[in-house]
């Protein structure tokens, strides 16, 4: 593996990592939200990522990584929160509002998650930097 593919796996990360915390931000942004009916209610979104595989020559013949990628979007299938509110002006006719399955606890670890591993990645980009920049001085 030639040290400028670290660029485009740690890029590809760094892509990855900013999609997972646009999705935890927007469930977080509509935690609260309320709706008359199960089917236009907010559902929390997560990512799947999937390697991005780059076949290598060599005596074993094995797939190395190449980076990551998004491969979708999922919606949660975990139960939404229903409420008994007859005074809500959102409530359906029986006096039922219904709030996403949005778990804060869940979205705050995932972010936490998100951002360290994009952090991670900016390290191995800047390692990656000064290793080819000693690199370059060796001829000097």
């Amino acid at each position: 593996m030639s040290l400028y593919n670290i660029f485009d796996i740690a890029g590809s990360g760094m892509s990855a990592q900013t999609t997972r915390l646009n999705l935890v931000a927007s469930n977080m942004a509509n935690a609260d939200t309320v709706s008359s009916s199960t089917g236009e209610t907010y559902r929390a979104r997560q990512p799947v990522f999937a390697a991005v595989l780059q076949n290598e020559i060599s005596n074993n013949q094995q797939s190395a990584a190449k980076g990551v990628r998004v491969a979708g979007v999922i919606e949660s299938q975990a139960p939404l929160r229903e409420e008994y509110a007859p005074q809500h002006p959102m409530a359906n006719e029986e006096g039922y509002i219904f709030k996403p399955n949005v778990n804060i606890v869940d979205e705050m670890a995932n972010m936490m998650s998100a951002s360290q591993s994009y952090k991670n990645n900016v390290e191995m980009l800047n390692t990656a930097k000064q290793l080819l920049q000693q690199t370059l001085k060796i001829g000097q």
